[in-house]
């Protein structure tokens, strides 16, 4: 399932720089009566232990990166997607319709068109308005027991999926505190604060609030280093508790629609080993170079917490010459998108876009690392073979 997120999400991006907007309700946090005291720990205590599975609202997105405010002319990237351009720069606006584990809605509004992902079961459904395209996914009947219904590839980070990807980073090399009480969508919340100890991040802080009643997070703000108004935010402008109308989550493609079938493999399953014992020395000496190749190819992460590097390798090759003109096409395609072009400039080894939070070099081999570092990290990092 991975393969189809990654589908929805662009090709440089990090989800730990992925933010939206705060809109809080009509009153202020002080007309309310405090909520009971709580450590840190005990907040973190309350999001891992939430229960809310269904509920509706809308989420408002919003990024201040520095990147040059261009009109969106290129290309997009495919069915239900937006381009590159469009997701990391300006406000988005997405309406979620979530019920339990294996239904959910979420619609991003564009300035021109909607998309939609829509997943009911084994059964998504991603539609793009703009062109008229729809890609069906099957996904492995296992997919109802290691996946939530949130982590849907829109575009638009819900605040619960974004502060799973900042708690990740929540270790040794981060403080943790309870500031003020706010409140997003006209709900009470908790206002966790971590800050990173670490002098070479580009974060400044994240603050993510927490519904004081239930746990679940309503709102992610993050602040670039040295920076007092947020790089990247996402919050609930608008939240209802309780199962959306069903039908909500039953999707059919429009009339003359193009539509494209795609099914994710299921993972293997436990007869690995009686598999493998019923194999010639050959299959098996054919599997394990396969399975080298396959790691020779992963993606790389060097570094850890907020200083991690991932490192996406070029497209693979048979031959180093055709490796080469690989991955420079595949650079060449990603500069199709405007915004990037214009906010790429050369340096050593290749082109970097350089952000308030993450910092992106495109090496000329084709190569990507991504960072919320500075530049010179990743250079290092792309430099080791």
């Amino acid at each position: 399932m991975t393969a189809i997120w990654l589908r929805w999400t662009p090709a440089v991006a990090v989800p730990a720089v992925i933010a939206a907007g705060v809109l809080a309700g009509s009153l202020p946090a002080s007309a309310r009566d405090p909520l009971p005291e709580k450590t840190p720990a005990q907040v973190l205590a309350m999001i891992g232990q939430h229960q809310t599975k269904s509920f509706s609202g809308t989420v408002e997105q919003s990024s201040e990166l520095g990147l040059p405010d261009v009109p969106q002319v290129g290309p997009t990237s495919g069915a239900g997607t937006g381009s590159l351009a469009e997701l990391l720069t300006g406000p988005h606006s997405a309406r979620v319709f979530i019920d339990g584990p294996t239904k959910a809605r979420i619609q991003v509004m564009d300035r021109m068109a909607e998309r939609d992902a829509v997943r009911q079961g084994n059964e998504l459904w991603l539609y793009n308005s703009k062109d008229n395209t729809a890609t069906h996914v099957t996904l492995p009947a296992a997919a109802s027991k290691e996946s939530r219904s949130h982590d849907m590839p829109a575009g638009v980070a819900t605040p619960e999926e974004l502060a799973a990807k900042m708690l990740e980073k929540l270790d040794g090399t981060t403080d943790a505190a309870v500031a003020e009480d706010t409140e997003v969508a006209g709900r009470a919340a908790y206002n966790l604060v971590l800050t990173p100890r670490s002098a070479v991040t580009l974060v400044g802080s994240v603050a993510v609030a927490v519904d004081g009643e239930n746990g679940m997070p309503l709102s992610v703000e993050v602040r670039a280093r040295g920076q007092q108004e947020p790089a990247f935010r996402t919050a609930f402008s608008s939240l209802t508790l309780g199962a959306p109308d069903a039908a909500l989550f039953n999707f059919s493609p429009p009339p003359g629609a193009s539509v494209k079938e795609l099914a994710v493999p299921a993972k293997p399953n436990g007869t690995k080993g009686q598999a493998d014992k019923n194999r010639t020395g050959k299959d098996l000496a054919d599997k394990n170079s396969a399975n080298k190749d396959l790691r020779g190819h992963a993606p790389t992460v060097t570094g850890s917490g907020w200083e991690r590097i991932v490192g996406i390798p070029a497209p693979s090759a048979s031959a180093p010459s055709a490796s080469r003109e690989s991955g420079k096409q595949s650079v060449d395609r990603l500069l199709n998108d405007p915004l990037l072009r214009q906010a790429t400039v050369t340096v050593q080894g290749g082109r970097a876009i350089s952000t308030s939070l993450v910092n992106v070099l495109l090496t000329d081999d084709g190569r990507t690392f991504v960072g919320s570092v500075p530049l010179e990290r990743l250079q290092a990092a792309a430099a080791v073979r």
